[in-house]
């Protein structure tokens, strides 16, 4: 899928695809079972490595399809979201990381496999299954790590969210990239503080049931709008003015 267009750009083509390509194996489909036990591992790992502060979190919905979109600035995040949600989630994850034994692993705690270079069918397809089956499915809106202000982002999210009609609940992860750790200078230092601020829930869609690129284009807007409200307001309660250093949607 292409990134979004910028704001002020919405309009112009966005690359989704038509129809979702079927899952033709039940074991194909990521597992709630798998789901759960990486849950159990991510609150061993996160509450153990780290000190997550969670504000939030009963916002979840605590049944049925929820979405949850997350901001993307370390390589943490996700697993800090995984382990520290109140429910299990299965992430797309892109196939870089599904590299020697972390990628049979991984498939068997729930993640999805997603090729970022192309409409990849069989990934849309389990993740549409997830939702389906009343799930939880973890994105990161903007594709890939970077400034974590969800100033751009791809149209995947709208398409899940309007395909599925599940409910969106943003995710602000803020701390994990304040500095450096000692002894792996990729990590946050041990016992350091994160924040994982979970929001509102709400509908990517305008309750009309359009499935149009323009209705994914308006959808793709609004989530913006809701998700920078959302990580300006975690911000506020943290105390925390990472990732603010440009305007969102410039």
């Amino acid at each position: 899928m292409r990134r979004h267009p910028r704001r002020g750009e919405a309009g112009r083509e966005v690359s989704v695809p038509s129809k979702a390509a079927p899952v033709s194996k039940a074991a194909e489909v990521p597992t709630q079972r798998g789901a759960e036990v990486g849950r159990r591992i991510g609150v061993g790992l996160m509450y153990g490595l780290w000190k997550p502060r969670v504000l939030g979190a009963w916002k979840v919905p605590a049944t049925g399809p929820v979405i949850l979109a997350v901001n993307h600035s370390h390589n943490i995040d996700g697993p800090m979201v995984i382990g520290v949600a109140p429910r299990a989630s299965h992430f797309l994850v892109k196939k870089e990381a599904f590299i020697g034994p972390l990628g049979p692993a991984m498939h068997a705690l729930g993640q999805v496999k997603v090729d970022r270079s192309t409409a990849d069918r069989t990934a849309i397809a389990q993740a549409l299954a997830v939702l389906a089956n009343g799930g939880v499915l973890g994105i990161f809106p903007e594709g890939s790590r970077g400034e974590g202000d969800f100033a751009s982002l791809r149209a995947g999210l709208a398409y899940f969210a309007v395909r599925s009609g599940a409910q969106v609940v943003p995710v602000a992860v803020l701390g994990s990239t304040d500095r450096r750790g000692r002894l792996i200078k990729g990590l946050p230092p041990l016992r350091s503080r994160v924040d994982v601020v979970f929001g509102d829930p709400f509908e990517a869609g305008d309750g009309t049931g359009r499935r149009t690129r323009a209705a994914l284009d308006e959808a793709t807007v609004r989530i913006q709008k809701q998700l920078t409200a959302h990580l300006e307001n975690a911000r506020r309660l943290t105390g925390r003015q990472e990732n603010a250093g440009r305007p969102a949607g410039r």
